[in-house]
């Protein structure tokens, strides 16, 4: 029913300066994190009994910071994936100031395959300018752990971020390679409203994160990894060959996925959101026209863990027909480097007609999306501009998409 899973944990020992995930700092070893980890495998349970996880290929443990759950807690939450969803791929992700030898060692044995670390960068400075708890010789020597045990390993870097030059970001991509990871992704900074960095820098204008710095530091990061073996598969992610990571893609390609815990979102076709309905009778009827509906859980995390019953989640709904569904799989097929499906175009010249037409046309002209091998595929100046090349393509939906909670 779901080809990936996702499950958040939102706890950290400290929240970051630019967060504004669903997250809250969490003393190490407060009973809290252990219960939530349990309600999460009991909601795993309910949802392989309602068949939503046949045909699970990838899950993703994300946060927060997973690894603060400790060995046991997160060792056993990996275990319960691997025994009702059976992912090839099951991701963690990480922070180097909570990834222990023992959670290293307990999320290998318990079925894990990959880890994703957020380094951010092998600056000091920039580091204490993040807020982040870790130092750079702390996450060299953590990833350097991780790579150790055979689990493939991912590292988050950031860019655009306060004290960062073109040299020290050139010296953390560099680092990262050199610490034999076979995926890194690059984002910049975004400074979200109501985060201690935009009250921090609220009178300044920032120049450090404009946009035209924003995509120098992407362009910079294109050139330094794609001369060290890496390519560029999705906007903000580099693998060497056979290391993409397949959770990643699944976003980008339409592929129905479930997301549990505080502030997770799922993505669901028609059938499997009745699926789930059965078992939650507060869930609204969908419109006739739904094709796919969008579900954010908007349960608190101790309410969570006192109650785990998927029927006692509150959600937020978007339901989308199938106009709305082919604009929006347009959409995020352009995130990634082999472009839009060829029958993905079909159906949306079906759906679209005329109007398909003279939208590619106008991308084309503007160059932010180009033709090669037979498919459309985005440029790095519709990845630079993406904001008007989503736009375009979400565009071409008509009407409102309709919205509803429980």
């Amino acid at each position: 029913m779901v080809g990936a899973l996702y499950l958040h944990i939102p706890f950290c020992a400290r929240k970051c300066a630019y967060c504004d995930f669903a997250s809250w700092a969490t003393p190490a070893g407060d009973a809290l994190m252990g219960a939530y980890a349990c309600a999460l495998g009991e909601q795993l349970e309910e949802a392989a009994s309602l068949g939503l996880l046949e045909g699970c290929e990838t899950a993703y443990v994300g946060g927060g910071t997973p690894t603060l759950l400790g060995e046991k807690d997160l060792g056993r939450l990996v275990e319960k994936i691997v025994a009702v969803a059976a992912p090839s791929e099951l991701t963690c992700e990480a922070n180097p100031d909570s990834l222990s030898d023992e959670v290293l060692l307990a999320v290998r044995e318990a079925g894990a395959t990959r880890l994703s670390i957020g380094v951010q960068s092998l600056d000091d400075g920039e580091l204490r300018e993040l807020e982040r708890l870790h130092d750079a010789a702390c996450a060299r020597e953590r990833v350097e752990a991780a790579v150790a045990t055979g689990l493939e390993v991912s590292v988050d870097l950031m860019c655009a971020t306060p004290g960062q030059t073109p040299a020290s970001w050139d010296r953390s991509l560099k680092g990262a390679v050199a610490l034999g990871v076979g995926h890194v992704s690059v984002y910049p900074l975004q400074i979200e409203e109501g985060t201690p960095l935009d009250c921090r820098f609220a009178d300044d204008p920032c120049a450090w994160n404009d946009p035209e710095v924003q995509a120098e530091r992407m362009t910079e990061a294109q050139v330094a990894l794609e001369a060290r073996g890496y390519h560029r598969y999705e906007v903000a992610s580099y693998a060497r060959a056979g290391k993409e990571c397949r959770h990643n893609k699944a976003y980008w390609t339409g592929s129905p996925y479930l997301g549990l815990g505080t502030g997770a979102s799922s993505m669901l076709d028609l059938e499997g959101y009745l699926r789930l309905r059965l078992r939650c009778p507060r869930l609204p009827r969908p419109p006739e026209d739904a094709v796919r509906a969008r579900l954010t859980v908007e349960t608190g995390r101790r309410e969570l863990a006192a109650d785990p019953r998927l029927s006692a989640l509150s959600l937020s709904l978007e339901f989308l027909n199938e106009d709305q569904a082919v604009a929006e799989d347009l959409m995020l097929g352009a995130r990634l480097v082999e472009g839009l499906r060829p029958e993905l175009v079909v159906r949306a010249r079906e759906l679209f007609g005329a109007r398909l037409d003279d939208t590619v046309d106008a991308l084309l002209a503007r160059g932010l999306l180009a033709e090669r091998d037979g498919r459309l595929v985005p440029t790095e100046q519709g990845w630079l501009l993406g904001n008007e090349l989503y736009g375009a393509l979400w565009g071409l939906a008509p009407g409102e998409v309709a919205s509803a909670r429980c």
